[in-house]
């Protein structure tokens, strides 16, 4: 009997990686074989390519800028190498199913996936669909939404609203062993500052320059991006990561507070495990918006605050971290609310049901 084959891909930044990592291990324990297609250099090499029994396939991919730029020039010819690169391995490997998170290293793959009969599942983690999933869903057979808002804008006849796959280990976390890897006591509150897989350093420079008046109030663990860590700054109750992947359940267990950027799937990580975010989204001169829209919603449901990064100063910063720890408890009582319909094991239905078709 023939062994069953999935392939994953996905990337660019952690998000577009978080729900294969989720699925990924589900997948293993039924006995299929896993391939993932990601890019040469992006996070999703560091992340998937350490799997044990995960086969990664790096491949050539483009951008698709949203802005003028001399490397829009190369980027079809990037993209359509990285086709015919997917091309091959998909003929090589012969999946039954391609699931994709989305990124600009998951069009080439969707593409290609088309091209050789193999049908394709698309899972949208942002309130919109992002371009390089606008441009792949047309070769998908089915696409997945996280917000039931979604659903707008996605075509009826192949779209499902599933909900937000969380990672199980998440809820396994060691309060304890959170606490001693930064050194904390139980006193006082500890406040998670991460600002997404590349980091933030709007958001770092505001952390640091009102550290006495957040200290104050909470114990910091600060995951600042790679690179970006400041080893001049030494004080009592704050410590700096650059990134942390295997440890961030313990640290989870350990948090009471998140300030953060706004990406769908580490929001929705927060809110599965109640813990109230001030939210600080991606300006819509560095990005598409998506993230504004993402807070926004949550702000509406009372799961988050909501600063904007161009009225982000270092008081605005201490001021509204104070307000969200005040306001912690209603924000629990709300996101007590939510119920996971059960994702991960709807998405795998999907997948299956897909691949056998």
């Amino acid at each position: 009997m023939q062994a069953k084959r999935i392939l994953f891909t996905g990337g660019g930044t952690a998000g577009h990686v978080i729900v294969n990592l989720a699925l990924i291990p589900v997948f293993q324990k039924e006995g299929w074989e896993i391939d993932y297609i990601g890019s040469k250099e992006g996070i999703e090499r560091r992340l998937i390519e350490s799997l044990n029994g995960v086969i990664y396939h790096p491949i050539s991919t483009g951008k698709l800028r949203r802005y003028i730029s001399k490397e829009n020039v190369k980027d079809p010819f990037k993209v359509l190498q990285g086709t015919m690169q997917a091309w091959r391995i998909i003929g090589k490997r012969k999946p039954s199913i391609v699931f994709s998170k989305g990124g600009f290293v998951s069009v080439p793959v969707i593409m290609a996936a088309k091209l050789r009969g193999v049908p394709a599942v698309i899972h949208e983690s942002d309130f919109t669909p992002g371009l390089a999933n606008k441009i792949a869903i047309p070769f998908s057979k089915k696409v997945l939404a996280t917000f039931p808002e979604t659903m707008d804008y996605l075509p009826e006849k192949k779209a499902e609203y599933v909900g937000a796959v969380i990672r199980d280990e998440l809820f396994a976390g060691d309060k304890n062993k959170g606490l001693d890897m930064c050194g904390f006591t139980k006193e006082k509150p500890v406040l998670l500052i991460m600002g997404g897989s590349a980091g933030a350093e709007k958001i770092n420079q505001a952390v640091r320059g009102s550290l006495d008046q957040l200290l104050a109030e909470f114990q910091i663990a600060h995951i600042c991006g790679q690179g970006k860590t400041d080893p001049t700054i030494q004080q009592d109750g704050y410590t700096q990561f650059e990134y942390i992947n295997e440890e961030l359940k313990d640290l989870f267990a350990a948090t009471d507070f998140v300030l953060s950027r706004a990406g769908a799937n580490a929001i929705f990580e927060f809110l599965a495990l109640h813990k109230p975010m001030l939210l600080i989204p991606l300006s819509k001169s560095a990005s598409r918006g998506d993230q504004i829209i993402n807070a926004n919603s949550f702000k509406e449901k009372n799961y988050a605050r909501v600063l904007e990064e161009e009225a982000l100063t270092e008081q605005s910063l201490a001021e509204e971290l104070i307000k969200l720890k005040k306001q912690a408890p209603v924000m629990i009582d709300h996101m007590k609310n939510y119920q996971s319909e059960k994702a991960r094991d709807r998405v795998i239905e999907i997948i299956k049901d897909t691949g056998s078709e």
